[in-house]
């Protein structure tokens, strides 16, 4: 191989990659479905005094879209019926179990979820494809405290969420803590169009 060809090689492998790590929302890819998942605070109210925490009973509204082509599969908006979930209890896909936590009345969200903490290589129907990446736009609207501890049975935790040490957070692992703001979690490149959030709220 002749040092044009390598050049060329070493290029398109550079291309490649780059477009891989540096994919965004839209662009016809879904991020690696091991990948961190992502959340960015939008809006938060001053008055934050009652955060939600696992085995809350959350009422919300959502849009969920495919990160790939922001085609939008399902929305509580346009069916006009709020959501309610026991949120941290296994009810839901991983990824709203930990985008709905530590979250404030009226505090909105967009969280990105890869396909390890969604629906992983499942087949759910015409508008998820497997190893789909999910994004979800959140409005709070109510906090119902079950006073459940979602810590009190340590192995129901681990074998849902992996390895984690016993009362710490089992998502911990991936740089969150269930009483951060989350506002280092913010991605700059979010695209913040929203639907939830808009006049219709």
């Amino acid at each position: 191989m002749n040092m044009i060809n390598l050049t060329v090689l070493l290029i398109t492998i550079i291309f490649l990659l780059e477009s891989h790590v540096f994919a965004k929302q839209g662009d016809g890819t879904d991020l690696p479905p091991d990948s961190d998942i992502r959340i960015g605070v939008k809006y938060r109210p001053d008055d934050c005094s009652i955060r939600s925490k696992w085995g809350d009973k959350l009422t919300f509204h959502y849009v969920g879209m495919l990160y790939k082509n922001n085609h939008v599969f399902d929305s509580s908006l346009e069916r006009g019926d709020p959501y309610t979930l026991q949120v941290g209890i296994g009810h839901a896909i991983k990824g709203w179990d930990l985008g709905l936590n530590n979250m404030c009345i009226g505090e909105r969200r967009k969280v990105v979820v890869p396909a390890d903490l969604a629906y992983g290589d499942d087949d759910v129907g015409d508008d998820i494809h497997p190893g789909a990446t999910l994004v979800y736009e959140m409005e709070l609207l109510d906090i119902e405290e079950v006073g459940y501890d979602p810590f009190a049975d340590d192995e129901t935790y681990r074998s849902y969420f992996g390895e984690f040490e016993p009362y710490e957070s089992p998502y911990a692992h991936m740089g969150l803590n269930e009483n951060d703001s989350y506002e280092s979690n913010v991605e700059e490149s979010f695209d913040i169009d929203s639907r939830v959030g808009n006049d219709e709220l």
